[in-house]
């Protein structure tokens, strides 16, 4: 039979090409680092079935037995307007693997909000013991309280696992609420493989009544048409004074300049913000300039153990594609996700 060549452009361990390597005799696994689209092209050559990827590349051209791109982050909003969306060629996504991390970052930007850590950090800078701690200091607790998770995919549900270790009662939105089943790359021991947690699964069109229920909202929704705005004005009024958002989707999923208002003027009690719309957030934006928001700069999904989750997905893919089985995390180009 005919090799399968594979082409990655990241910076994999050996051990790591190895252990795709080990997938089939078949696969010719090959690496050539690449920083940008231009070096993804130019390392790309006639005999590329399977390229590995972060960057696209300018042009298909030259790659006619290309027939599958695995990409190295859970996104692929940034392929809309490339060659390759328009073309054929299947296209998967990392997602599952930042359940963990992203999951963990959550929790803790609700803790850290909730418990008053910002000002605690405020004080100690200062060197200075607040004299009236009961009222700089007393916080919700996260146990009895309601989260929503809008948007209930491998991150969406790991947040959902933690939460309810917390005592919390769960909520989700969902594009399809009666397929509850997890089909996407799903890490052992996490998440909610068969939607069990959410004592409530919203369409999305009944997203502000779910909003108007909980004390925590999640975005956790896949950057497409269909998402961007997905939170406006009315999106925030509908929560309560005391709600807090954490949004780790996509900056251009909220309307930022209503967020803006609905913290100054206490629509919502706060926000914990890991993307933004543009990025980086420039320094006049006036969300640096509020005491109720934490900012970070687009990190939630760091982990040094990163590579090894990807390449774990990319070789149980390899194996379906050479078993001629559906590759999971397919992006539906007519979703947009």
């Amino acid at each position: 039979m005919e090799p399968i060549h594979v082409l990655g452009t990241l910076r994999f361990t050996e051990g790591q090409l190895d252990k795709l390597r080990a997938v089939s005799p078949r696969l010719e696994v090959r690496q050539e680092t690449c920083r940008n689209a231009e070096e993804v092209t130019i390392a790309l050559h006639d005999e590329v079935e399977v390229l590995y990827t972060f960057h696209c590349p300018t042009t298909l051209d030259a790659v006619p037995r290309l027939r599958w791109v695995q990409l190295h982050s859970a996104g692929s909003d940034h392929l809309l307007d490339t060659q390759l969306w328009q073309s054929d060629v299947i296209i998967t996504t990392t997602s599952g693997i930042h359940a963990t991390t992203i999951g963990e970052y959550v929790i803790a930007s609700m803790l850290a909000f909730t418990r008053r850590f910002p000002r605690m950090f405020h004080f100690q800078q200062r060197a200075e013991w607040a004299s009236d701690r009961w009222k700089n200091f007393v916080g919700r607790e996260l146990r009895g309280s309601t989260i929503c998770i809008v948007g209930y995919g491998s991150i969406g549900r790991e947040v959902a696992r933690l939460a309810r270790c917390l005592g919390m009662r769960v909520l989700a939105i969902k594009r399809n609420p009666e397929n509850s089943i997890d089909t996407g790359f799903v890490m052992p021991g996490i998440g909610d493989p068969d939607g069990s947690i959410p004592e409530a699964i919203y369409p999305p069109q009944e997203l502000r009544q779910a909003l108007a229920r909980s004390d925590y909202v999640v975005l956790t929704v896949p950057s497409a048409p269909s998402t961007r705005g997905l939170i406006g004005r009315e999106e925030l009024r509908s929560m309560t004074d005391h709600a807090y958002l954490v949004n780790i989707s996509r900056g251009n999923v909220i309307d930022q300049q209503a967020l803006v208002c609905a913290l100054r003027e206490g629509w919502i009690g706060g926000a914990g913000l890991d993307v933004f719309d543009p990025e980086p957030l420039p320094a006049e934006s006036p969300l640096w300039q509020l005491d109720n928001i934490i900012i970070s700069p687009h990190v939630s999904g760091f982990t040094p153990h990163y590579d090894d989750y990807a390449t774990d997905l990319f070789a149980e893919n390899l194996r379906r594609y050479l078993d001629g089985r559906p590759l999971l995390n397919q992006v539906d180009r007519q979703r947009g996700y």
